[in-house]
């Protein structure tokens, strides 16, 4: 991606972490921002050291940790687009770039005159990358959402929790609370920049590249769709179960709030599991003498096995299970996370120095590549911290001229 200049309008989740793949990959990311309309991210009061309550020690909007990890490696300028001259930058800066992207509802692009026909004539092959919520047409085009709600249109919601028969006292979920569809949007995106990037250097032509966060939500439910076409009956959750495992389920174990995670799916994978607990009695019986037999007696299964795991700590049961040929790990909490030898050697998490709170963790690489690894280069930028760089190195601006811009908050 190197030698490729992103101009990235995304606010919130989405949009930006699409650009910031990008960005990791080595493409000149500039985040166009400004106080007049500030990122979602950037809002709200963190939490700065043991001061859950207090203040943000001068420093807002610099501290949210979210906005650090999906905007490292980007350079940040402060154009007002509400005001004539902020939106004139802009153009100038996109009529120097490869690819803009956005996650800005339908319309706000062409009432700013930055849809795709005006992008083409800044930049006839300009790639216009835009991640609407259900899409631009429709009769839900104008609907604005958050992740909740497309995981709720989706029917992503629908299959989170505990099926009706696995653990009935437990309360319905309800809601998915991780922005899951967010990171599946900005990765679809992602691949259409660079899918788009290809197409152009084939042919010279620029796209306009559409991504509903909708549609690439309700894509990744192919096992769901097809199971109600095949059985006509509704997908419901299903907690922990799986169709071809059993077990497959976290267990608790000595020690508070301390579990394991164990997935058994061959016959000789449930011998080794039953060798490792010691061959219990109970495992003899013909409700678990097959794979079938063991998904009929589920709760009777784990239950069994929960026995057996709570005598032990995670890490003794997992090693034993292991050594029996059965997958099982100790369940992370975050702190675990960030010590495991394992992904500390894959670099999973990556600590940034930031210039208001020091070194920080930003979570690592989402890919690897042998001949393009990508890194994390920079922390994520102060707001309006390029300005001095883009609008006067790259756009030709003399200080003079910057300073009076300042001064009527087109540069703001």
């Amino acid at each position: 991606m190197k030698n490729y200049r992103v101009v990235d309008f995304g606010t919130a989740w989405a949009g930006p972490m699409a650009a910031q793949l990008l960005a990791d990959l080595g493409a000149e990311v500039i985040k166009v921002e400004s106080r007049a309309r500030m990122d979602g991210l950037r809002l709200g009061r963190p939490i700065v050291g043991d001061d859950a309550a207090g203040g943000d020690q001068g420093l807002w909007p610099e501290l949210q940790p979210v906005f650090h990890s999906i905007n490292r490696n980007k350079l940040s300028v402060s154009l007002n687009l509400k005001t004539p001259e902020g939106l004139d930058l802009a153009k100038q800066l996109i009529a120097r770039s490869d690819v803009v992207m956005n996650n800005y509802s339908p319309g706000v692009l062409a009432r700013l005159g930055l849809d795709y026909p005006d992008l083409k004539k800044l930049q006839p092959d300009i790639i216009l990358v835009s991640m609407p919520s259900v899409g631009s047409t429709g009769p839900l085009r104008d609907l604005l959402a958050y992740a909740p709600n497309i995981q709720a249109l989706s029917g992503l919601m629908s299959l989170v929790g505990y099926g009706s028969d696995e653990r009935e006292e437990e309360p319905l979920v309800g809601e998915f609370q991780s922005p899951w569809s967010d990171v599946n949007a900005s990765l679809h995106a992602a691949l259409g920049a660079v899918a788009a990037l290809r197409h152009r250097n084939l042919t010279g032509e620029g796209q306009d590249v559409e991504v509903a966060q909708l549609e690439a939500t309700a894509s990744m439910l192919g096992e769901a769709f097809l199971g109600y076409q095949m059985s006509g009956e509704p997908p419901r959750p299903q907690g922990n179960a799986d169709p071809e495992f059993a077990p497959h389920n976290n267990y608790p174990c000595a020690g508070e709030e301390r579990w394991i995670s164990i997935a058994v799916r061959t016959e000789a994978e449930w011998q080794g599991l039953c060798r490792a607990m010691g061959g219990p009695e109970w495992a003899m019986n013909d409700r678990f003498s097959s794979r079938q037999a063991r998904q009929a007696n589920l709760r009777e299964l784990d239950e069994n096995i929960a026995a057996w795991t709570r005598r032990h700590t995670a890490d003794e049961a997992a090693q034993v299970l292991q050594e029996h040929g059965v997958a099982a790990m100790p369940v992370m909490n975050i702190e675990s996370q960030f010590l495991d030898p394992h992904l500390q050697e894959r670099r999973t998490y990556e600590s940034v120095d930031h210039p208001h709170l020091g070194t920080e963790w930003v979570y690592g690489m989402p890919w690897i590549f042998s001949e393009t690894p990508g890194e994390i280069r920079t922390a994520a930028p102060l707001l309006g911290e390029h300005n001095q760089h883009i609008l006067c190195g790259l756009l030709g601006l003399t200080q003079d001229r910057l300073q009076v811009l300042e001064a009527q908050q087109a540069v703001y």
